[in-house]
């Protein structure tokens, strides 16, 4: 939108839809700052950390060491310290004295975040092999995770899982439910649509198994998920360095693939599900103008930017950095809202700096602005930061624009951004976002 509105205009939009907007989604809009007591030292951003305390302060970490910065100590520390005795993760403890409950208030994804996160940055191997442990005493029999111990598995708990396991070095291949010996591969297969689906969703992977009888439903946030986990890799890994420039080989479907039984035509291994899963991430993004839509439930046609960059960061993983050029540089365009809707927000920030790292593009150059620089301005200090990260460029501001920048456009930009706001877009954070998709 390239019409200016008034702040005026903005705050009534907001308190119309808050109040109109139904009580299950009411926490995927970006929660506003605390009022009460102040956040503690070391956990990064300013907004309520209730639902993605952990959540955010593992992206940043991951993202910091990914680019060569050594993130503060106490920031670490803060993460360490929201370990719960048993090795899992809750979202956020606000008293760190009080026991954690194992069924309902540690969650699958946080911990996996966490468990890469403390990984990378290293000298915390007892909480990473606590967490690692957790994980897979909480596998189901299926070979999957839900979100919560013994919910029922789902694409994204599951692909989460697999990141940690890669991340530490544990073949995700070789864990293996305690009954069954299933893998959490062997979960992710069958949630991917067959040449059985419709057209435009075959390759894709649903969230969790059909229980109803109506068919699973592609979701693109679970299959941006599961085509990373299919590459068996977890959110940071180097970039391939290589791309013959090839789109991802989509599912074959040709004559006698469609069994008409439902099941037919699927991909014979990890390694295609993959691929037809990269495939659909790409046509889903070139249709829609070179980005994901928002998947909540109920949402209107509009972007997802932290989805569009864990697909950037998927398609780059199975060396398709190529395909990933076009939805990367939609993502840089300030016409287009990401970079505002990441300011000030160390979660967004951390999965641009992942995406553009991934596709083997510079973070500290983001459509003229140093994403580096503005997710280190979120929390504690940097013990260090490379020489490739120097922050003293005296040709930008303290946001890490360019100081010279034409900021007429900005009303229109932050006109969007507040319309996203209400409407709960936000980062797509797992554990508040995904929650809804349970309800």
């Amino acid at each position: 939108m390239n019409v200016r509105r008034s702040a005026t205009a903005l705050a009534a939009l907001a308190a119309l839809c808050t109040a109109a907007a139904p009580a299950a989604f009411a926490d995927a809009s970006p929660s506003p700052k605390p009022s009460g007591p102040a956040l503690p030292k070391g956990l990064y951003g300013t907004k309520d950390p209730r639902f993605d305390g952990v959540w955010r302060q593992s992206l940043a970490l991951l993202a910091q060491d990914a680019v060569g910065v050594t993130p503060a100590k106490s920031a670490i520390d803060w993460l360490a310290g929201q370990q719960c005795e048993d090795g899992g993760f809750a979202g956020y403890r606000a008293d760190t004295a009080k026991a954690c409950d194992p069924k309902k208030g540690e969650f699958t994804d946080a911990t996996a975040a966490a468990v890469q996160a403390l990984a990378a940055v290293g000298g915390r191997g007892s909480a990473v092999e606590k967490g690692v442990a957790w994980l897979k005493k909480h596998q189901n029999d299926d070979g999957g995770w839900g979100m919560n111990p013994g919910g029922p598995s789902d694409a994204n708990s599951t692909s989460a899982a697999v990141g940690a396991f890669a991340a530490t070095g544990t073949d995700p291949k070789g864990v293996k439910s305690a009954k069954g010996g299933k893998t959490p591969y062997d979960l992710l297969l069958g949630l991917q649509l067959g040449c059985d689906a419709k057209k435009g969703e075959r390759g894709a992977f649903a969230y969790t198994a059909d229980k109803g009888g109506a068919g699973a439903a592609a979701n693109d946030l679970a299959t941006a998920a599961a085509a990373l986990a299919t590459q068996g890799k977890g959110f940071v890994f180097e970039p391939a360095g290589k791309d013959d420039g090839k789109a991802p080989e989509p599912l074959d479907c040709g004559a006698g693939k469609d069994d008409g039984k439902g099941g037919g035509g699927k991909p014979a291994g990890v390694e295609e599900a993959g691929q037809a899963a990269a495939a659909y991430l790409a046509d889903t993004m070139a249709e829609h103008g070179r980005h994901l839509l928002s998947s909540m439930p109920g949402a209107k046609d509009q972007p997802d930017f932290g989805g569009t960059a864990d697909a950037i960061i998927a398609l780059a993983a199975g060396e398709h950095s190529a395909t990933a050029a076009k939805p990367l540089q939609w993502l840089q365009s300030e016409k287009n809202g990401a970079l505002a809707w990441a300011k000030g927000d160390p979660g967004a920030l951390g999965k641009l700096v992942l995406a553009a790292h991934a596709a083997g593009a510079d973070p500290r150059s983001f459509g003229g602005v140093d994403l580096v620089q503005r997710l280190n301005a979120t929390g504690p200090k940097p013990e260090s930061v490379s020489a490739s990260g120097s922050e003293a460029d005296s040709g930008k501001d303290a946001d890490g624009e360019k100081k010279d920048d034409d900021k007429g456009g900005v009303g229109g930009v932050w006109w969007t951004v507040g319309v996203f706001m209400v409407a709960g877009i936000g980062i797509g954070f797992l554990l508040s976002g995904r929650k809804k998709q349970q309800l």
